[in-house]
């Protein structure tokens, strides 16, 4: 369940402001520096998969401090019990990057890769990161859906089909929750609210809303089977 291999992701250093970010945060109470990632985090999941989740970016003491996307804060908490529902993720509840987690026909990654102040990214880091995650979406063979966590995610990834040349007006793509978008020659486009824990406390999106999504997004993907 390693991440895809991306060229420089690594030992990436374009953005300083997101490097000074993780080299000033403070440790959650009993832990230390050395526990955390503090690093740009790879995609993980079904190498083989026909689904993508993509959400905005490493959360400062989830996936910053464990390694891996949505492992360790409130969004993940939500996520990846309904992804077990779904059948998705062998487990309900994870915890760090060597958990045992397996994921079936499902990738996942971020739109940003390191963690940024007040989790606000700007355009300059979004545009910096965009080509480590086209690189990512690429690695996956069968991939018929790619599904957008919230709109600072979904706008980055219509920028990049954008310049790639791939869609006109950005305005065209309208973000909602559910809000399905076919490309022609390319994936499906599923837009999804955040499941952060402002999201989840607020009841913006709960539950019942995300399996019901990821059940669209099957969908999608059986369709472009058949």
């Amino acid at each position: 369940m390693l991440g895809a291999e991306v060229r420089g992701l690594t030992g990436c250093r374009k953005c300083q402001r997101l490097v000074r970010c993780m080299a000033e945060l403070a440790p959650r109470k009993g832990l230390s520096r050395e526990d955390y990632w503090n690093a740009p985090v790879p995609g993980f999941g079904d190498s083989m998969a026909r689904i993508c989740l993509v959400g905005l970016a490493p959360g400062a003491h989830g996936a910053n401090r464990t390694g891996r996307p949505f492992t360790g804060d409130g969004a993940g908490d939500f996520m990846y019990p309904l992804l077990h529902q779904a059948g998705f993720a062998s487990q309900p509840l994870v915890e760090h990057a060597a958990d045992g987690l397996q994921l079936s026909d499902l990738y996942i990654s971020n739109a940003v890769k390191c963690l940024p102040p007040e989790n606000k990214p700007t355009a300059a880091e979004f545009a910096n990161c965009r080509p480590y995650l086209a690189e990512e979406l690429a690695s996956l063979p069968r991939l018929k859906v790619v599904i957008l966590l919230g709109q600072g995610a979904f706008t980055s990834y219509l920028r990049h089909l954008k310049d790639d040349g791939r869609i006109g007006r950005l305005a065209d793509y309208p973000f909602a929750h559910g809000a399905a978008y076919r490309l022609q020659g390319g994936p499906w486009l599923v837009a999804s609210y955040h499941t952060s824990r402002y999201n989840v406390q607020t009841g913006r999106i709960v539950p019942e809303m995300f399996l019901r999504l990821l059940d669209q997004a099957r969908a999608l993907a059986e369709g472009e089977n058949g």
